[in-house]
C-alpha cells in the first residue's frame, strides 16, 4: 500500500479540522454555564440534564429513533431484493433503464421528494403523521440500499449459483444460503446508510410531519427559530455522539460480514 506524501497528509488534516471544528466547537460550549457561545463561564452539564428532563424531547428521539429503524429496516430488505432483481434481468436495456430510475431518486432535490410526498398524501387523504414520514423515510432510502447492494451482486461469481444448483439447491436455497451471505457487507452498508440518512433527514421530513409528532431534525429546527440555546447544543452533542457508536457498529459488523462472504466464496 502507497503511502501518502507530507503534504498529502497536511490537506487531509486541514480538510478534516474544517470538516470538525465547528462540531468541537459546539459540543465544547454545550457544558458552558453562561447562555451564550461567546464567552466560556465554568464546566456544567446542567444543558445535558435539561436534555433528559425535558419528557417532550425524549418522546420526539424515541420517534425519531424508530423511524429510522423502522425505515432502515424495510427499506433494507426491499432494496436488496430489488437490487437482486435488478441483476436478474437478462435485458440489458431494461436494466439500464431501472438503474437510471434509481440514480434519478438519489439526486433528486429533497425539496422536490418533500413536495411530491406531501401532494400525494394530501391527494389520497394520509393524515401526516409517523406513518407518512415512515412511509417517505423508506421511499428516499430503498435506492441507497440498491445503490450499496449492486456492486456486491455484480462482483459475484455465478459460477457459485451454478455450483449450488448443480447440487439440488432450490431458488430459496439459493437465495438464503449462497447470495445473501455473500452479500452481506453491502446489505449491512445499505442499512446503516438509510439509518443515518434517515435519523439527519430534515427537508422531506419537515414536508410530511403533522400535529404531535416531530422528528429531531425538524424539533432541533424550531428551537433554533426561538433563539440560540445551549440545549441546542448539548441535544446536538449527544446525536453525534450516537452517530459515531453507529460508524464504530457497523465498521465492525461489516469487518465480520466480509470474513463471512470470504468464507463462503472460498
Amino acid at each position: 500500500m502507497k503511502k501518502l506524501s507530507a503534504a498529502s497528509k497536511i490537506y487531509l488534516s486541514i480538510v478534516f479540522i474544517i470538516l470538525y471544528a465547528p462540531i468541537f466547537y459546539l459540543i465544547f460550549y454545550s457544558f458552558n454555564s453562561g447562555g451564550s457561545m461567546n464567552n466560556f463561564e465554568s464546566f456544567t452539564l446542567e444543558h445535558y440534564k435539561a436534555v433528559f428532563e425535558d419528557s417532550r424531547l425524549i418522546v420526539i428521539l424515541i420517534n425519531t429513533v424508530i423511524v429510522a429503524l423502522l425505515s432502515g429496516l424495510i427499506s433494507t430488505i426491499i432494496g436488496t431484493l430489488g437490487a437482486i432483481g435488478i441483476v436478474s434481468i437478462k435485458d440489458a436495456k431494461m436494466r439500464n433503464i431501472l438503474l437510471s430510475l434509481n440514480n434519478v431518486l438519489i439526486v433528486s432535490p429533497d425539496v422536490v421528494i418533500g413536495a411530491s410526498f406531501l401532494i400525494l398524501f394530501t391527494m389520497i387523504g394520509v393524515k401526516l403523521g409517523f406513518a407518512s414520514v415512515l412511509v417517505s423515510h423508506i421511499a428516499f432510502s430503498i435506492p441507497i440500499v440498491v445503490l450499496m447492494v449492486l456492486p456486491k451482486l455484480l462482483e459475484m461469481n455465478t459460477s457459485l449459483i451454478d455450483a449450488a444448483r448443480d447440487l439440488g439447491a432450490t431458488k430459496r436455497d439459493v437465495l438464503t444460503r449462497v447470495i445473501l451471505p455473500y452479500i452481506q457487507p453491502g446489505i449491512f452498508a445499505g442499512f446503516f446508510l438509510a439509518l443515518t440518512y434517515s435519523l439527519d433527514d430534515f427537508a422531506v421530513t419537515f414536508f410530511v410531519t403533522g400535529n404531535g409528532f416531530s422528528t429531531l431534525s425538524v424539533e432541533i429546527y424550531s428551537m433554533a427559530r426561538t433563539g440560540i440555546s445551549l440545549t441546542i447544543n448539548a441535544l446536538s452533542g449527544l446525536i453525534f455522539l450516537i452517530t459515531v457508536l453507529v460508524v464504530i457498529g457497523y465498521y465492525f459488523v461489516a469487518n465480520r460480514a466480509k470474513r463471512v462472504s470470504g468464507e463462503v466464496q472460498r
